[in-house]
């Protein structure tokens, strides 16, 4: 990886990066276990793999209990934890779709937070996107589905001030560490749902060994590569990377599981995806979702 130029050892960096991610909604439809239990063992694995990683590479995790951080943690949490509910209870397709409506709420909080410039077109980006998540809601739905939505969207919203409190600490603050926070969210979520979870903490072999993979790959391990990643790519190449993980996590799940997604959600994260893409490759100032 040395021989390669920084710019496209990123790319290869996030492009792997989304792929694991992409890995979480098969797996997470293919556990019968609830998903308090998922997220129970998924985080604490992946806790304990970044911080033992980390520790290994001599990087330094300094723990800050200030509000911005608290804020981190916690938002952080709410990503990992309402995403497996939302794919437990919706499609994986429309968890993962309306997860990445995050840029949605950045176009409107950054500005406020941030004092960044609100333009005009991103009240034409905020009105196409509303359009494609009400597509999400078409069709014959039974009420799981769309609490599932809800908390997908719910998801996406946590992810949008996840991303904007990083920011915010690296503009503010001169922050530029997020292990930690991943460390701290990771491990809130585990400690959450240990009083849920308690005392069925039983698993097969099979469970066992997904969860394994789940917590120390797909979270932690990726979040580490991803870490290293964005300091090669702009944040609008690394936003659109990470839509692999959209698009490859239905796949995984039809193929595993044999579940297909509905036509207005397919055209729904056809309408969010090109709405965000368009609004940020026609910015000069790139500050977007994973900056």
């Amino acid at each position: 990886m040395n021989k390669i130029p920084a710019h496209r050892k990123g790319l290869i960096y996030i492009s792997f990066t989304a792929f694991l991610w992409s890995t979480s909604g098969f797996f997470i439809k293919y556990l019968t276990i609830s998903a308090y239990q998922i997220s129970f063992y998924r985080s604490l694995v992946a806790a304990i793999t970044i911080y033992v990683i980390s520790s290994v590479r001599k990087q330094k995790l300094k723990f800050t209990f200030d509000k911005v951080s608290n804020l981190a943690t916690i938002f952080y949490a709410g990503i990992l934890i309402l995403f497996v509910l939302a794919t437990k209870m919706t499609t994986a397709a429309n968890a993962i779709f309306l997860q990445f409506t995050a840029p949605i709420y950045l176009v409107v909080m950054e500005p406020l937070v941030l004092k960044t410039k609100f333009e005009p077109k991103d009240i034409i980006t905020i009105f196409i996107c509303i359009g494609g998540m009400i597509l999400f809601f078409f069709g014959k739905l039974e009420i799981g589905n769309i609490y599932g939505n809800l908390l997908a969207i719910a998801s996406g919203f946590c992810f949008a001030m996840f991303s904007l409190l990083l920011k915010y600490k690296r503009v503010k603050q001169g922050s530029e560490n997020t292990l930690n926070n991943s460390v701290m969210g990771n491990a809130l979520v585990a400690i959450i749902a240990f009083f849920i979870v308690f005392p069925s903490f039983t698993l097969s072999l099979p469970e066992a060994l997904i969860l394994l993979y789940m917590g120390a790959v797909q979270i932690g391990v990726s979040y580490i590569i991803f870490n290293e990643g964005i300091k090669y790519v702009s944040a609008t190449e690394s936003m659109i990377i990470a839509t692999l993980e959209a698009m490859f996590n239905p796949i995984w799940v039809f193929i595993g599981i044999g579940e297909a997604p509905s036509v207005y959600s397919i055209i729904g994260g056809v309408i969010i995806f090109g709405a965000i893409i368009w609004r940020n490759f026609s910015k000069r100032d790139k500050t977007l979702i994973l900056e």
